[in-house]
Order: C-alpha cells, then structure tokens, then sequence
C-alpha cells in the first residue's frame, strides 16, 4: 500500500497537468532534474491524435474536407513558424500587446502546447544545440527521440519561467500557456459546430461535424506536428551547410517547402535574429512573405533584416576564403564550446 499511494498521486498529477500545465505535486526543477525517458501519460495525447485520424474510415473523405485540412495545415504551419519561432522565440518583429495576445491565441490552434513553452524550449535548443543539453538534438538522443520522443518525457514538461522572462511579465500569456488545452478544445469544437452546421446550410458540400472533426483537427493537426519536428530531426541530419555553425544544423529546400520556410535551418542557426531564414530570393521562405505582407497593415512591424556582415561571410565562405578579419564566428563558437 505505501508504494501504491505515491503512484496514483503521481498519476492523478500528470492527469491534472492536462487541464492545468503548472499543477505539479513537485517542484519544475526536481521533475527537469530526473533522467529522459517516456512516460506513457503523456503518451496519450498523441496516441489519441493519431489514432483519430483513423475515423476516416467512418467519415469518409471528400474535396471539401480534404481542402479544409490542406489549408488549416498551412494557415497553423505558419502560426507554428511566423509566431511561436519568429516571434515569440526569437522577437524578429514586434507588435502591440493586444496583437501579442491573438497571435498566441493562434498559436493555441496548432495543439503544441503554450506559447511560452515553446519559446523556452526552443531558446535552449539554441543554447545547447547538438550537445547533451539539448532535449531534442538526433545526434545526442537519436532520430526518434528527436522526431517525438522528448516530448513524451516527464522532464521535459514544466515550462522554465526564467528563460522566458521577457514574455512571462505578461499574465494574459501565463494564462494561455498554464491552460493550454483550452484552445485546442475550443477549436476542435468549432470544426465539429460547423460541420453541423454545414450539413442542413450547404449539404451540397456533403460534409458533417464528425469529417470536418477528423479531417480538420485530427489529420491536419497530426500532420502539422510530424512537419514541425521534422526540423527537430532531418534539419539536423541531412542537407546543406553554408555556415560553419558549432552544431549540424543544414538547410533543406523540401522541408523548407513542408514547412513554410523553416527548412533553411543553418542560415537560421548563424543569425537567428533575422525575420526571414531563407536568406536569399531563390530561398523560398512563404513564412516571411506572409510576415512582409502583414507588416503592410501595422499590425506588426519592425522586420529584422539579416545584416551585411552575414551575407559577406557567405559569399567568403562559397569562394573558398577566410572572413575579412580573419575569424568565422561559426569556428569560434565551436572553439568557445570545447575550451
């Protein structure tokens, strides 16, 4: 009985965390401090997902839903790409405080947890990329675990406030980010609401609550998280290096296809403060179009450029010579890590 107890508190905890991501029977840094492993409580999220995209066998498919979950694809890749990593991870650009608030409520739709959540791990990925620090580096943890893996560990779970110092000042972020699920519900509801309504409003569509349901949100959203953590895994593994970054990061033109821009990932690794990652016009990067065109209405503004000093060192490093001054930044982060 005495060992019994503690499991079901535990297991009553990690449940509650679906409802509440802060609620913890222990401290962040004691659950952050425990060794990697899959915890098959936060399992099932995922395996729900996946396993709900299986209801087209019930469903059935037709155009209209296969297009609604084409472009809610792409609408929430560019949620995952233009807001949670150019925005809220790295700042490329800025907006008003209320413009801050609907992009995070964007950001709710592609189910990938809260927005400060995401930038923490992400600015720590940056931090430690490719070395035993970084929760999801392929060459550390393998390809699996970089692809899915490291989000099914416990320790990887609580969000480290103090990384994210800058965004946690602002309670209506905390709130979205502690209840996480509350977004996602509310939009998987409203794919149902309107395929209901649907239904009796415009039954030449031949759609239904249940398809909208399981093209809209389960298919769509599971194929948006396997594009995004492919650039966890593949972007690290194969393509392209134009920089000597201190980890493997490589560009990618197919990924950067599948995810709207996030596949040039080594111009993003040598200058991560640049609104656009496909550094040059035969970079295809849809993420910073969109971002461009956005900033024309004022909603957001102050577009980082990427500086001249980066676009010299490429062109040095593609004819075969040393920077100007004799120093890459890229061999000198790596000489920094090894001293």
């Amino acid at each position: 009985m005495p060992t019994i107890i503690p499991a079901i508190r535990h297991l009553a905890s990690s449940l509650l965390q679906w409802i509440d991501s802060d609620y913890s029977i222990e401290t962040p840094e004691v659950i952050r401090a425990q060794p990697d492993g899959i915890n098959f409580v936060r399992c099932i999220p995922f395996i729900i997902l996946h396993l709900g995209c299986l209801g087209v066998i019930w469903v059935g498919w037709n155009g209209f839903a296969v297009w609604t979950a084409v472009a809610l694809y792409f609408v929430r890749m560019f949620a995952v790409t233009g807001i949670f990593h150019r925005y809220f991870s790295h700042k490329t650009y800025s907006t008003s405080r209320f413009g801050q608030f609907l992009l995070a409520l964007g950001t709710g739709t592609t189910v990938q947890r809260g927005p400060l959540w995401w930038a923490y791990h992400h600015r720590d990925h940056h931090q430690h990329s490719d070395e035993p620090e970084d929760a999801h580096s392929p060459h550390v943890h393998g390809f699996w675990w970089s692809h899915i893996g490291w989000i099914t560990s416990r320790r990887n779970f609580p969000t480290d406030y103090s990384k994210v110092r800058d965004l946690a000042k602002f309670p209506e972020l905390v709130w979205l980010n502690r209840f996480d699920i509350v977004v996602p519900v509310l939009f998987a509801g409203g794919l149902f609401g309107l395929g209901r309504y649907l239904e009796h409003a415009a039954p030449a569509l031949q759609t239904s609550g249940a398809q909208l349901l399981v093209w809209g949100f389960f298919i769509s959203t599971t194929v948006l998280f396997h594009g995004t953590a492919s650039i966890n895994s593949f972007t690290h593994l194969w393509g392209k290096r134009r920089f000597t970054t201190a980890d493997d990061s490589r560009n990618s033109f197919i990924l950067a296809l599948i995810t709207l821009g996030e596949g040039w990932h080594n111009n993003h690794h040598r200058y991560q403060s640049a609104t656009r990652n496909g550094f040059y016009w035969w970079e295809i990067d849809p993420t910073y179009y969109g971002l461009k065109l956005l900033s024309c209405t004022g909603f957001i503004w102050g577009l980082k450029p990427v500086p001249k000093s980066v676009y010299d060192e490429a062109a040095q490093l593609a004819s075969g010579l040393k920077p100007a001054n004799g120093l890459n930044p890229g061999l000198m982060a790596i000489q920094n890590r090894q001293s």
